[in-house]
């Protein structure tokens, strides 16, 4: 048996990096997935986003471990096709126990330069998406009678403060009131709610010229290898770059039975960030 086997868990934000990443993790233990993504580009957004096609590589990679997977395209913003999308999805596979509020963006810029249109984007998916998330989950978690687990992807920078990005902070910051506001109100229904906070994770929400330029303004055109030794500063323990697998391992454990009574929970996979 599986840690998760037979459970299905609802992951917005789907189609690659760690949502991906969660699906395959998950479906390896035994789950069944909903699968969400935009699927389309932010304009606020300095890199590429996820497209069709990578939604359809998760498809294929989940359905490679013999689970099931629906996967529809969603915007977190949107509530009502958020909704459409999960309800869709239960009904197909017959209900919800977990819950991974993954999808978010990331941008750049100091407090004073950042845009309207970046500001709201970003406290609109990062922070709004993830209200809209649970808010479209309780009553199919509740319907189940089964209690279950929600995880709401926060980030190190929701713990501690960093320059160049005091939107995302406010956003990753907001999530940990909530999370912790969701823990206490579905507790009696035995519905578990606890926070990821990772440090600089191998994804294209990292892996992108606009970042490499931040962390190296010396060079005109900073490559991957040109920041490894700036990422690796910041760690105490001497790793530049997390898998996303290391977050998924975080995230299978609070979903599964072996963390039942572990609820309201920040949990850093962070090499040691919030130390320093």
């Amino acid at each position: 048996m599986g840690r998760v086997e037979g459970k299905v868990a609802f992951i917005t934000g789907a189609a690659r990096g760690q949502g991906r990443s969660h699906a395959i993790r998950l479906a390896e233990e035994g789950a069944d997935i909903i699968a969400v993504d935009i699927c389309q580009q932010v304009g606020s957004v300095p890199y590429g986003m996820a497209t069709a096609e990578d939604l359809e590589q998760t498809v294929k990679e989940v359905e490679a471990l013999d689970r099931r997977i629906v996967a529809i395209e969603a915007d977190v913003r949107n509530y009502a096709a958020l909704k459409a999308a999960l309800d869709e999805g239960v009904a197909e596979l017959g209900r919800l126990d977990i819950v991974s509020a993954n999808a978010g963006i990331f941008s750049l810029g100091r407090v004073e330069e950042i845009s309207d249109e970046s500001w709201q984007d970003m406290m609109d998916i990062n922070l709004t998406g993830v209200w809209h998330t649970a808010k479209a989950a309780i009553p199919h978690l509740r319907a189940g009678g089964n209690g279950g687990s929600m995880i709401l992807t926060s980030s190190g920078a929701g713990m501690k403060a960093s320059q160049n990005i005091g939107h995302y902070v406010a956003a990753k910051t907001g999530v940990i009131g909530l999370m912790r506001t969701l823990a206490l109100e579905l507790a009696p229904d035995m519905i578990r709610v606890n926070s990821l906070h990772p440090s600089t994770v191998a994804t294209d929400m990292v892996l992108n010229e606009p970042t490499y330029r931040l962390f190296r303004p010396d060079l005109e055109n900073p490559q991957k290898e040109d920041v490894m030794a700036a990422f690796a500063a910041i760690n105490p323990l001497p790793v530049a770059l997390l898998d996303a697998r290391d977050i998924s391992n975080a995230l299978l454990f609070l979903a599964s039975d072996e963390a039942r009574y572990i609820t309201g929970v920040t949990l850093p996979i962070d090499a040691g960030v919030l130390l320093k």
